[in-house]
């Protein structure tokens, strides 16, 4: 008489563990994913349906609020305005619906440049400092390496509120306050700390005996650095880059504080937008959705990568 095999492996998931861990990924998605989807809808209503109780979820789509994102208005007449002959863009002829003309473009788009700038420009000075430190924590002798390390996390550990006004104060007298330089500067020496903790952890599951190989062959240090562990730790770098970006990109507190002109960047601009009465909640939510765009893309292109990253050296052979 033969009996069922109900014998199952302690590391393949039942079908059941499956099935919970998938309904839960999947409410965790949908929970995030609303907000997103929220704005984005919200950015395509009009100044009325953004504040409508209860909130619309069908409405008449419009262009409005990234209009009087990307442009500033004036009130006129309806003289005036007849006298303007017909419209020159579908902007121009929402703007004059609202017995309004364009005065102007708005300053969003030059603060969202200070972003891309001030945001990939600290990314890629972190990552490479934080390559070469993380290099030379992995492969050489560094006395107190440990304790040095130690050093280098706790400078992630304080609040950015804790050290603010002592930064404002520096940036004061070396004149670094509202400029890209002063924002690039300080976002790196915040990140390069998160870098070289990330990168050491893949530049040690790189074998050693790679880089003698290659120096045995002619090449110097530099050379299979260059040649051999960079590109074996590219999928480190683009997890690395990413969580930088991140940070970089959506930083909030020392933009406030140290930038209010020329090198203001997007975050600090966004909620400052303001209509006819009160808060342009269109204006506001076009300019959150085009402010993720870049990061999104950037996650996107880089998406293989930060995978293989975030997994590199979990399983050992």
């Amino acid at each position: 008489m033969s009996t069922a095999n109900s014998a199952h492996s302690v590391v393949e998931p039942s079908s059941t563990s499956k099935r919970i861990a998938g309904a839960i990924v999947i409410l965790y998605a949908v929970i995030t994913m609303v907000p997103l989807a929220w704005i984005f809808l919200t950015s395509f209503k009009s100044p009325p349906d953004s504040i409508s109780y209860p909130p619309k979820i069908v409405f008449q789509p419009t262009l409005e609020g990234y209009c009087n994102l990307f442009t500033t208005r004036t009130r006129q007449t309806p003289d005036y305005i007849q006298s303007l002959g017909a419209p020159t863009s579908t902007c121009d002829e929402i703007t004059r619906s609202r017995n309004m003309v364009i005065a102007g473009p708005s300053n969003y788009w030059p603060r969202f440049q200070n972003s891309l700038i001030i945001a990939f420009g600290s990314t890629f000075l972190a990552v490479s400092l934080g390559t070469l430190a993380a290099y030379g924590f992995s492969r050489f002798k560094v006395p107190l390496a440990d304790d040095l390390l130690f050093f280098i996390l706790s400078t992630r550990m304080m609040p950015p509120i804790a050290v603010a006004i002592p930064i404002y104060l520096m940036y004061r007298q070396l004149g670094l306050s509202d400029t890209a330089l002063g924002m690039i500067l300080l976002y790196t020496a915040v990140n390069v700390s998160l870098a070289v903790w990330l990168l050491k952890g893949f530049i040690d599951e790189i074998p050693r005996e790679y880089e003698e190989a290659a120096m045995i062959d002619g090449y110097t240090r530099l050379q299979a650095f260059r040649k051999v562990v960079l590109p074996q730790a590219t999928t480190g770098i683009a997890a690395t880059a990413i969580f930088c970006l991140i940070f970089a990109w959506n930083e909030y507190a020392f933009a406030v504080l140290l930038t209010s002109g020329s090198a203001q960047t997007a975050p600090p601009f966004i909620p400052t937008i303001i209509g006819e009465g009160g808060q342009d909640w269109p204006a506001v939510a076009a300019g959150t959705t085009i402010f993720l765009v870049p990061i999104l893309v950037f996650t996107i292109l880089l998406r293989k990568q930060l995978l293989r990253g975030i997994t590199f050296g979990a399983v050992r052979k």
